[in-house]
């Protein structure tokens, strides 16, 4: 297998935000800034890369009058983040074979 890594997730924020999204059904934006120890900015860059890439859908509402961001992965993000670290595993055991 000779596949080359997803870029898109070598990024550890990003890669945060994906390892936490497969494993809920959904979490909202501050939920996200706390598990990244992210700021603002920067994990909203992050999120609308993810979210170019079809590797998130972003939602955007309301509760209680104040707006809410809520994050869930898609089945390409899925897919992306097994094959990213199916990846890492190959490269890991070529390299410790030798």
């Amino acid at each position: 297998m000779n596949k080359s890594i997803d870029k898109l997730l070598l990024n550890p924020i990003r890669l945060k935000i994906i390892s936490t999204l497969i494993s809920v059904s959904e979490c909202d934006f501050n939920y996200l800034k706390k598990i990244t120890e992210s700021t603002q900015g920067n994990l909203s860059i992050q999120l609308k890369k993810l979210k170019e890439h079809d590797y998130i859908n972003i939602e955007k509402k309301f509760e209680n009058n104040y707006p809410k961001t809520i994050c869930s992965i898609t089945k390409k993000g899925k897919l992306k983040f097994e094959e990213f670290f199916e990846t890492i595993l190959t490269y890991r055991n070529k390299t410790s074979k030798h």
